[in-house]
């Protein structure tokens, strides 16, 4: 196997595992906000953007908004739920020969889907979004799970789920 091709797909399985955890954290602390009205909602949000790596602006007041649009929406932070299936999907493309065709159009059809992902938050609110993204991930990890040889190709796949998997939980 190709040191490219083993990079992408292990980055392929970080990258969906990521935005599968990303969302799933981020429903739940938002429901977890809803829940407690006494939360203070910057110190809750800061606290997040702490616990996820990403430093929260030292000037301005850090809310729910802000939280969503960095670690949910932003596209070019692989670290956001939008930014790590676009990094996922880039990488598929780079590897088309080794990824089952129901993966890269499971890959492309989520992605295609995220075109209107504000509006859709704006209609519906961020929970049917997050779960829509979270269903979505796990739609992947079936299909690899179903449809690839379980080869050196899919061991890489599954070694960069797992390991993102324990940086996430760690």
């Amino acid at each position: 196997m190709l040191s490219r091709i083993a990079e992408s797909l292990y980055w392929i399985g970080r990258y969906v595992e990521r935005a599968e955890d990303t969302a799933r954290i981020l429903d739940v602390h938002l429901h977890r906000m809803l829940a407690d009205p006494w939360t203070d909602e910057e110190v809750a949000c800061r606290s997040l953007l702490a616990v996820m790596g990403s430093a929260p602006d030292q000037l301005g007041a850090v809310g729910v908004t802000g939280v969503v649009e960095r670690l949910g929406l932003d596209t070019t932070d692989p670290g956001s739920v939008l930014g790590a299936l676009a990094a996922a999907r880039e990488n598929a493309r780079g590897s088309r020969e080794t990824v089952s065709a129901e993966m890269w159009e499971c890959l492309n059809t989520t992605w295609l889907g995220l075109a209107d992902a504000r509006d859709r938050i704006e209609l519906r609110g961020v929970h049917p979004f997050f779960q829509w993204v979270r269903e979505r991930c796990c739609v992947l990890a079936g299909l690899a799970d179903t449809t690839m040889s379980r080869d050196e190709g899919w061991q890489f796949l599954v070694l960069g789920r797992s390991i993102e998997r324990v940086d996430m939980t760690a």
